[in-house]
């Protein structure tokens, strides 16, 4: 068989069925361009519809390497070439397969199927952290996809053999009978296409694509711009948009057609005359949605202005009507919410959920998510923020795209792919987890091995894990099966995974990685240990060993009965006698900062930048297990309520209040500064608290004694939250008095003075000296 004939008949049988398929050349890699450069030839594909993934300007196509593929994001191929000899990417992978159109080829290239575990690859070499090396990294992902390309329709495998002295066979391209594995094809019956098809051809139609909901307010045009039914559907649920505090949530998988709908949906709103901003995680997202939205408004509206980028794609729309269509990535979006009528999130799931929140400040909004996606997605934002979705003023208007448009339902390398990188893992349902408590789960250490061998545990533990973060990758798939510095921990009940904890091993660096990360070089996955040295200058901070706690989740049915406590105290259990402290980092929040508060963690540093992608400051906690860790938290946890009252008035002057009030309580009490307030600092903070004295004249003893009450934390101070905040937002921040009493809802900013010198009453009570108390004295009975 000639290896251009299999190409051809495997894209035959994917053009006659609208689904896609691969195919594997395996072994020799130029024996393997050889092969490509015939099915280049063979195929009927134009070459500005072929791309090669890969490190080498190798083929007559676009051509670009691995971690490019971003680019492919939001476009489509016939025809798509993974040279995946020197590295593969499990992120490359899923974008590259997400890429490839219905009736379209992938062809891979590989090493010889047997020996591409062991093989070390670039991908290898990033999961190699000190001190671990490439020889601590292994090759069981690369294992899972072998079996899974063994197993699955629609993907032939050739594995080159018969080679002559020079290594190449007389002709490349004969295969002999041995070396094609599985030629992929599935001879499938032929589809039955419905007589309203529209065209489409894919069958996948759910109705008559040209029929328009009675009633619409979206113009006609754009229900015809509609592939099928179901996007039609879709289309008619923006519709509630049209009145006010409404939302709409969108979710499909890949290839449905989301923001297709999402852009025809803002079109229409702007050729109403409506203002509509868009965002997503980047403008890359967005290109189909506004191609759609430029595509309506233009055939709709002669006289718009449709501003597009070099290639071509619509960038901002401005239509006669005064509507207008922009986009804002997701920070600087939220501080342009009241310019819009309108609001559409795109990939919303690649968002954390405290920067969805921020949405929800618009009227109308739009959620377009992609519920299983290639850079991470889709459970976090249907478990956790649709209960904030549920909670806020909005009416919430529901739909999902089930059937795919660009490819058939069933396609066979949806369905590799989804298995092979874990898209659709999820926890086990409800019912199975309801009863689970502390005492009747077990704790499980879930070695690498197991979870290559058993499916169905990988896909529970991995499940939770998409839960616990909003941008669970493939990569962490492969992170979690071949890092040499992770470990997963879990609780399990009934076999069935309750609550899990993805661990990463830091520090325990030689002196040499300790001076070069001092100096200012990065040492890759030691996050606490790179931020105690590089940052807060402290070289001998990566001596001690550490488990960092990257992620941990807990089943959403089971939630807030201790379970998550129970893993972390067997966690501390088993590790305590052999490493030197526990460890984490987080955006930070209240609610996550005093878990992990309660759960023995005290915090030693604030990061003083937001997180491009969550909108948060993180937070870091220690809990340090030997007198090394200890000395460790010790010094760092000082240092930290040190500085705090400064980094308040500076680069954390808009941190949220209430996680000032938290992040301070999670610090350790023993780590409180001594009251440095002389005489004369005692008289103005008395003097201000009870009698005529000003704050303003002299803020700082004021500080100093609001770090050391929130640190020490007194049970005989009890003040109400809104007080708290006061002190917050006043004395440690120093915002505008006007803007406080706006925030706290005082009358006015005078009396928003007055409540600042009652609230440091108790606390001049509880610190002051005896000039304090005679300050005091003096004015109380006045």
């Amino acid at each position: 068989m000639n290896v251009g004939t299999l190409a051809t008949d495997l894209y035959r049988e994917a053009q006659d069925t609208t689904e896609r398929r691969a195919l594997v050349l395996s072994g020799d890699r130029e024996r393997g361009y050889v092969c490509i450069e015939s099915i280049l030839s063979t195929l009927p594909v134009a070459i500005t519809d072929t791309t090669l993934v890969g490190p080498d300007d190798r083929l007559r196509c676009e051509q670009i390497t691995q971690p490019h593929t971003t680019e492919l994001l939001g476009t489509t191929r016939q025809l798509l070439v993974l040279d995946a000899h020197a590295d593969l990417q499990p992120n490359a992978l899923g974008r590259t397969v997400g890429t490839i159109d219905g009736g379209g080829l992938l062809l891979v290239l590989a090493p010889e199927l047997e020996y591409w575990p062991d093989q070390t690859t670039t991908f290898d070499e990033s999961l190699a952290v000190p001190p671990f090396t490439t020889a601590d990294v292994t090759g069981r992902f690369r294992s899972r996809v072998i079996e899974t390309l063994r197993e699955h329709r629609g993907i032939g495998i050739v594995e080159f053999d018969g080679t002559n002295s020079t290594g190449v066979p007389d002709d490349p391209t004969e295969l002999a009978a041995h070396e094609v594995t599985d030629t992929g094809l599935t001879h499938p019956a032929p589809v039955w296409q419905p007589a309203d098809d529209g065209g489409n051809g894919s069958g996948n139609d759910s109705g008559d694509r040209s029929a328009t909901p009675s009633d619409t307010t979206f113009p006609h045009a754009a229900y015809d711009a509609c592939l099928t039914g179901h996007q039609r559907d879709a289309l008619a649920t923006f519709e509630a948009l049209s009145d006010s505090e409404q939302a709409v949530v969108l979710e499909a998988d890949r290839g449905r057609g989301k923001s297709s709908a999402a852009g025809l949906a803002a079109g229409s709103f702007a050729l109403d005359g409506d203002s509509v901003l868009i965002t997503a995680p980047a403008f890359r997202n967005t290109t189909e949605l506004f191609a759609r939205a430029g595509e309506l408004v233009g055939d709709c509206d002669p006289d718009a202005d449709v501003r597009t980028d070099e290639q071509g794609i619509p960038r901002e729309i401005t239509t006669s009507a005064g509507g207008h269509i922009w986009f804002r990535d997701p920070a600087e979006a939220v501080a342009e919410l009241n310019a819009a009528d309108v609001v559409i999130v795109d990939e919303a799931a690649a968002l954390p959920v405290s920067r969805l929140e921020s949405f929800l400040a618009a009227d109308r909004v739009a959620f377009a998510t992609t519920i299983h996606g290639y850079e991470g997605a889709g459970r976090g934002f249907s478990v956790r923020f649709r209960d904030r979705l549920e909670e806020s003023a909005h009416e919430v208007d529901d739909h999902t795209l089930v059937e795919p448009i660009r490819y058939a339902a069933g396609d066979p390398l949806e369905v590799w792919a989804f298995r092979a990188l874990l898209l659709d893992a999820r926890p086990p349902v409800s019912p199975l987890v309801a009863d689970a408590t502390p005492e009747r789960v077990d704790y499980r250490v879930l070695e690498s091995d197991d979870l290559l061998a058993d499916d169905h545990l990988l896909r529970e533990a991995f499940g939770l894990l998409v839960l616990a973060h909003y941008r669970t990758e493939p990569n962490d798939l492969a992170r979690l099966l071949d890092a040499p510095n992770l470990e997963a921990r879990a609780l399990v009940q009934n076999g069935h995974v309750v609550s899990v904890a993805l661990l990463a091993r830091e520090g325990n660096l030689d002196a040499d990685t300790r001076a070069m990360m001092y100096e200012g070089g990065r040492v890759r996955g030691n996050m606490l240990p790179d931020v105690l040295t590089s940052q807060l200058r402290d070289e001998s901070a990566s001596k001690p060993a550490g488990i960092r706690i990257v992620r941990i989740a807990t089943h959403h049915e089971v939630r807030s009965r201790g379970l998550g406590s129970r893993l972390l105290e067997s966690i501390r259990d088993e590790f305590a006698p052999t490493v030197d402290w526990l460890g984490t980092g987080f955006g930070a929040t209240p609610g996550l900062l005093e878990f992990w508060r309660e759960n023995g963690f005290r915090a030693v540093h604030v990061s003083t930048t937001r997180n491009d992608a969550s909108g948060e400051y993180s937070a870091l906690m220690l809990a340090p297990t030997s007198e090394a860790g200890r000395g460790l938290h010790d010094r760092h946890a000082a240092w930290f309520a040190r500085r705090f009252a400064a980094l308040c008035s500076d680069s954390l002057a808009d941190l949220d209040p209430d996680v000032v009030r938290a992040v301070l309580r999670a610090t350790a009490s023993e780590a409180a500064p001594p009251l440095a307030l002389g005489d004369h600092d005692w008289r103005v903070v008395a003097g201000a608290a009870y009698g005529p004295g000003l704050f303003d004249v002299d803020p700082g003893p004021f500080r100093e004694l609001v770090i050391r009450y929130f640190v020490e934390d007194p049970a005989e101070v009890d003040l109400s939250a809104r007080r708290e905040r006061l002190l917050v937002l006043r004395a440690l921040q120093g915002r505008e008095w006007s803007a406080v009493a706006d925030r706290l809802e005082y009358p006015s900013a005078g009396q928003c003075m007055r409540a600042l010198g009652e609230v440091f009453q108790p606390l001049v009570d509880e610190y002051g000296d005896e000039v304090a108390i005679a300050v005091r004295d003096r004015f109380a009975g006045k």
